[in-house]
């Protein structure tokens, strides 16, 4: 099983809660439980919910203040001139989180910080070319993720090995098309359709919205799991922060939908 969210991979989980058994064996373990529910010392799905709230406030407090820091002008609306250095370390706290999940609990919040204050810049000045754009994708952001929590949690869809593959496939095709587009842009070029507000490039984005939503299931699937097995508690912190990323992620894309469906307007 593989999750297309790097920060929240099986492996990790596993790692944490101190297995060494093979994939049968961990689905084996599932049927019965798998460590003492009275421990405090475990990651559960409560103290999860717990620590994405938290990060949740922090991305949105920074967000307040990113949005404050974009220079309204008559000429023109101006970025911060921080907003790079602060994506820049945001990515790379982000790495350090991935690659050292046993700092969760202190790369994940400085996280939110970092992301929340460059998605209020970039939300700001959305909203100004827009207005209320960011009211809809906020609220679309909630709805898509309520309505994918419920499919999760009634079992409508079931996370399959079969979906897993699909959504890491489209996930991973996704970040090829965006760092093709990236590198492309050094040479004032850009992959077709990728910005464009035809048909064409309205239902690129609906379908990258779509990987994006679909990514949440997996999300649930490994949190749940991580509980399930008895993985460290500072898992809590990584499995939140691994939610962040794809909560992030999609309201960027929602946002980018938005904008493409108005400016047709």
């Amino acid at each position: 099983m593989r999750t297309s969210n790097p920060a929240l991979s099986e492996k990790v989980f596993e790692e944490s809660a101190g297995w060494a058994a093979g994939i049968e064996q961990l689905e084996e373990s599932y049927a019965a439980p798998a460590y003492d529910p009275t421990r405090t010392d475990v990651m559960t799905v409560r103290g999860t919910i717990w620590a994405t709230a938290a990060l949740l406030v922090l991305l949105v407090g920074a967000g307040a203040f990113g949005w404050a820091s974009v220079d309204h002008t008559a000429e023109a609306v101006r970025f911060p001139g921080w907003l790079m250095l602060v994506m820049l370390g945001g990515l790379g706290v982000a790495m350090v989180t991935i690659f050292k999940p046993t700092l969760a609990r202190f790369t994940a919040p400085l996280y939110a910080l970092l992301q929340g204050a460059a998605l209020g810049a970039i939300s700001a000045v959305f909203n100004t070319a827009y207005d209320g754009i960011v009211v809809q994708a906020v609220g679309l952001t909630i709805g898509v993720f309520a309505i994918m929590l419920f499919l999760y949690a009634t079992r409508i869809i079931e996370v399959t090995d079969k979906l897993r593959m699909g959504i890491v496939a489209a996930t991973g095709a996704i970040f090829l098309v965006y760092l093709a587009n990236f590198v492309l842009s050094f040479f004032d070029a850009e992959v077709p359709f990728i910005h464009d507000t035809g048909t064409m490039g309205i239902l690129i984005s609906l379908a990258i919205v779509g990987v994006a939503a679909f990514n949440l299931l997996l999300d649930f699937d490994l949190i749940e799991q991580g509980s399930r097995i008895g993985a460290a508690k500072h898992m809590e912190w990584y499995a939140a922060f691994g939610l962040l990323v794809t909560i992030v992620w999609l309201y960027l894309e929602l946002l980018r939908l938005l904008a493409k469906l108005q400016s047709r307007d």
